[in-house]
C-alpha cells in the first residue's frame, strides 16, 4: 500500500493537474494509478460513473451501502446494474439490522437523531470496506448543492487515508442527461418520479420542478449530508 504521506501528495498534485479535465482522462488516471486498490461507490441514483469507469477497468469493485431502507427501486436499480455492467458489485450492510437497531436505539432513529442514523448505517460500513483500498471515486457533483459547489476533482480524504476522485464534479445536470442519453445508461425510475437525489426513503422525498435537488433530503431538518463527504 502506497504510504499516506504519499497518498496526500499524490493528491494535491492530481487535483491541481486535472482540475480543468475531462471526466473521462480523471478516470483514465485513476485507474493507471490505482488499478484494483480503486474503488467506485454508488448510490443507485444513476449508473453514469459506474458505466464511466467500467470501460476502462472491466470487473471494478463497485460499493453499494444498503442501509435497509432503501426505496425498492433503488434496489431493483442495484440488481440491474450487477447484471448489466462489467463490474463487481458489493453490497455493504450495517453491523446491525434495522430491527436490531430499533432494539439499541429506539425506532424510527432517523428522525430523533439522523445524524446517529446516518453514521451507523452509511459512514461506518463505508469506512470499514474502504480500509482495503488508496482510492475511492464518487460521483458528487458542484451543481448539486451549494455545499458542493467547491468539490474538487481530486482530493485527500484526511478522515479516511484515501485518494477520493469526483471524476464528474463539473458536469451540469444537462451533462449527466446528455451522457446517459448517449450511452443508454441505466437510471433510478424514481429520477423520473421527481426525486433528483435518492437516498433512504424514510428521509427522502419528491421535489417540485426548479427547487434545489437536494431540496428532498432531510426535508425541514438543517441536515444536508449524510456524513459521507466530510
Amino acid at each position: 500500500m502506497t504510504a499516506t504521506v504519499d497518498l496526500e501528495q499524490l493528491a494535491r498534485r492530481a487535483g491541481r493537474e486535472l482540475d480543468a479535465a475531462p471526466a473521462q482522462d480523471i478516470v483514465r488516471w485513476a485507474v493507471q494509478t490505482f488499478g484494483a486498490r480503486l474503488a467506485v461507490t454508488s448510490s443507485m441514483q444513476d449508473a453514469v460513473l459506474v458505466h464511466l469507469v467500467s470501460h476502462l477497468a472491466p470487473g471494478v469493485d463497485v460499493l453499494f451501502l444498503d442501509t435497509g431502507y432503501h426505496f425498492a427501486e433503488t434496489l431493483g436499480t442495484r440488481d440491474a446494474l450487477a447484471a448489466t455492467y462489467t463490474v463487481n458489485l458489493i453490497t455493504l450492510r450495517p453491523r446491525q439490522t434495522v430491527a436490531e437497531q430499533d432494539a439499541s436505539y429506539g425506532p424510527r432513529l432517523h428522525d430523533r437523531d439522523p445524524d446517529r442514523c446516518c453514521a451507523l448505517r452509511k459512514i461506518a460500513p463505508l469506512d470499514r470496506a474502504l480500509a482495503r483500498y488508496d482510492a475511492w471515486a464518487t460521483g458528487l457533483r458542484r451543481a448539486q448543492s451549494p455545499t458542493r459547489a467547491a468539490a474538487p476533482v481530486v482530493s485527500y480524504d484526511a478522515a479516511r487515508g484515501k485518494v477520493k476522485i469526483a471524476p464528474i464534479a463539473a458536469w451540469s445536470d444537462a451533462d449527466v442527461e446528455n451522457y446517459i442519453a448517449e450511452h443508454n445508461v441505466l437510471v433510478n425510475p424514481l429520477r423520473s418520479a421527481g426525486y433528483p437525489s435518492i437516498g433512504c426513503a424514510p428521509c427522502t422525498r419528491a421535489v417540485a420542478v426548479g427547487d434545489e435537488p437536494r431540496a428532498g433530503r432531510w426535508a425541514g431538518l438543517a441536515k444536508t449530508e449524510c456524513g459521507i463527504h466530510r
